[in-house]
C-alpha cells in the first residue's frame, strides 16, 4: 500500500461502470433466469463467478486491509486479525438478515402478497449500503482490474436481485429496485468524496468479500432451489483462471 498508486481509468469510464452497475437491478428481472425451479444455470455460473473473484482478488486484500488499520492507530498483535474478523462480520450480517427474511411465510409469487414494511426495510436498507460499498470501491485503483471487478458485481446483483425478488415479491419490483440502483450511484459518489481514505476501503473490502459468499452460498445451497453444480463450477473455475492471468 506505500506503493505508488497504478493510475486508473478515467472520471468518465469509471462513471460508466457505476451506471452499468446500477442498471442491473432495472433489468435483472426481465432477463427470464429468475425465479426458476430448477435453478437457472445462468444464475448458478454468476454465483460461481462473483465467488471466483472473492476468492482469487479480494480475499488477499484482507491482510493489507489489517495492515492499514494497524498503521492507523492499532499496533496490538491482535491487529493482524481485523481484517479477517470484519469479513466474518460481512458473513454474520447477511447470514442474519437472509433468517429473518426466512423466518416470514411470505411467498412472492402469490398475488398481491407483500413483506411486512419493517422487514422490507431492514433487508432492503442493508443491502442498499452493500451496494453502496461496491460502489464506492470503483474508486479503489489497488483493485487492479476495474472492468472485472464491475463483471463479477454485476453478476453478483443479478443474484442477489433474485433473492430479493422472492423474499419481497412486488414491493421490490415497485420500490427495492429504484433504491438498490440509487445506493450504487450514492455510493460511488461519496467514494468520489473520500478518494484517498485507505482506511474506509480496509474495511470495505474485508466486509464486502463476506457478504458476497454468504450471499452467493445462500443461493446455491439450499436443496430446494436445485442449483446448478456445474454451472456453478465452471463459472468459479473459469474467472478463477482469467483473475490469475491478467
Amino acid at each position: 500500500m506505500g506503493q505508488m498508486e497504478p493510475a486508473g481509468p478515467s472520471v468518465g469510464i469509471l462513471l460508466v461502470y457505476a451506471t452499468v452497475l446500477a442498471l442491473v437491478h432495472f433489468f435483472a428481472g426481465r432477463l427470464g433466469v429468475g425465479g426458476r425451479i430448477p435453478r437457472s444455470r445462468w444464475l448458478s455460473a454468476a454465483g460461481g463467478i462473483s465467488v471466483a473473484y472473492v476468492f482469487v482478488h479480494l480475499l488477499p486484500e484482507i491482510h493489507d486491509a489489517a495492515t492499514t488499520i494497524q498503521r492507523h492507530g492499532n499496533s496490538s498483535a491482535f491487529a493482524e486479525r481485523y481484517g479477517y474478523l470484519i469479513a466474518l462480520s460481512g458473513f454474520v450480517v447477511f447470514y442474519g438478515l437472509d433468517h429473518l427474511a426466512r423466518q416470514t411465510n411470505t411467498v412472492a409469487d402469490r398475488p398481491g402478497e407483500t413483506s411486512p414494511t419493517g422487514l422490507f426495510w431492514i433487508h432492503l436498507g442493508s443491502f442498499a449500503a452493500y451496494n453502496a460499498i461496491i460502489g464506492s470501491l470503483l474508486w479503489d485503483r489497488e483493485l487492479g482490474n476495474i472492468g472485472l471487478f464491475v463483471f463479477a458485481m454485476a453478476l453478483h446483483f443479478v443474484v442477489t436481485d433474485d433473492g430479493l425478488r422472492d423474499h419481497h415479491g412486488r414491493v421490490y419490483n415497485r420500490q427495492g429496485r429504484w433504491i438498490l440502483s440509487g445506493a450504487v450511484i450514492a455510493g460511488f459518489a461519496g467514494g468520489y468524496a473520500l478518494e484517498g481514505t485507505e482506511l474506509l476501503v480496509a474495511v470495505f473490502v474485508p466486509f464486502l468479500s463476506g457478504g458476497v459468499v454468504l450471499n452467493v452460498i445462500k443461493e446455491e445451497l439450499p436443496s430446494d432451489r436445485e442449483s446448478r453444480f456445474w454451472a456453478f463450477a465452471v463459472g468459479a473455475v473459469g474467472y478463477a483462471a482469467l483473475l490469475s492471468l491478467v
